[in-house]
């Protein structure tokens, strides 16, 4: 099973970059970066954000490996009231809910 850390390792070695080149575009330390990919360390919210924009890739892709279209069957926010949002700020609330999901199933293997 692959994981963020292994995603994140194979992002920055598409580009040919360095942890230290990574650490230093999302504005972190190389060792929390390293600790990234070693699955030592989770990034908040606001770092996922940086690390997708950085590898160009969405934040369900880093958290789930699966890409837009596979996600986008599962996503379902019929249920909230969206009217007056613009498509980034949807896209936005879908990111955030499933870094939620995501740390949910984190917390759940921690305690198994």
């Amino acid at each position: 099973m692959v994981d963020l850390g292994n995603r994140l390792q194979e992002l920055r070695s598409k580009l040919n970059m360095r942890q230290e080149d990574v650490a230093k575009k999302i504005g972190v330390g190389r060792t929390t970066y390293a600790m990234y990919e070693q699955g030592k360390r989770e990034p908040d919210y606001e770092t996922l954000l940086k690390l997708a924009d950085l590898f160009e890739v969405s934040t369900d892709y880093l958290l789930t490996g699966k890409t837009t279209v596979e996600s986008k069957k599962q996503t379902n926010l019929f249920f909230f009231d969206t009217e007056g949002l613009t498509e980034e700020e949807i896209d936005e609330i879908k990111k955030h809910i499933e870094y939620v999901k995501w740390r949910a199933q984190q917390e759940r293997k921690n305690h198994e």
